[in-house]
């Protein structure tokens, strides 16, 4: 891992009754971000437990890179219709590996 390698781990809870647009609009957006320069991976996640909740796992080459995704017009859409889609609006952690 590079010191300046970003992760960051989203949690994204549908109302039930947008759980399939949701899943669209996720997996639209996992297959766009992906592309991105910086990207090291963008992985998509349905709790087993709860088909509502989505989990993304992404690593990012440097804040630089995640700066630039978070400007992308595929995102702020998506974050835009936050209020109408989820139960609550998406949280994402940054997290740092602990190598031991």
């Amino acid at each position: 891992m590079h010191c300046n390698q970003i992760t960051i781990v989203c949690f994204v809870m549908a109302k039930s009754e947008t759980k399939e647009s949701v899943k669209r609009e996720l997996v639209y957006l996992a297959n766009m971000t992906r592309k991105e320069e910086g990207n090291i991976n963008y992985d998509l996640h349905v709790s087993s437990s709860d088909d509502c909740l989505f989990i993304i796992y992404e690593n990012w080459k440097n804040q630089a890179a995640l700066d630039n995704h978070m400007s992308k017009p595929y995102l702020t859409n998506f974050l835009s219709k936050q209020k109408e889609l989820l139960k609550s609006s998406v949280e994402g952690k940054i997290c740092k590996i602990i190598n031991g």
